[in-house]
């Protein structure tokens, strides 16, 4: 039997190639909304971090979200997405 093939994104964070299921997507729509995607299948440019604390704060300090996304991403949504990986553990 073959192996399912596993698609593999990566982290802004630390770099690492994760698994797209381990890992929490966030994407820009056409209309500039910034929201989370937790089914990864939300229409827009999309941005993955790893379910890791400390990767999220290097995102945070280093605002690497905001240059992969192309905009500004607001303090609001940092937040709900620490509230996520928080909820995950």
């Amino acid at each position: 039997m073959q192996e399912k093939h596993v698609p593999l994104r990566k982290c802004l964070g630390c770099g690492e190639m994760i698994g797209k299921k381990g890992a929490v997507r966030i994407v820009r729509s056409k209309e500039g909304e910034i929201s989370l995607d937790p089914t990864g299948k939300k229409a827009g440019r999309g941005a993955y971090i790893c379910r890791d604390a400390e990767c999220f704060a290097q995102v945070r300090k280093a605002k690497k979200l905001d240059r992969s996304l192309k905009c500004a991403v607001p303090d609001e949504l940092y937040d709900t997405i620490e509230k996520e990986l928080s909820s995950d553990q």
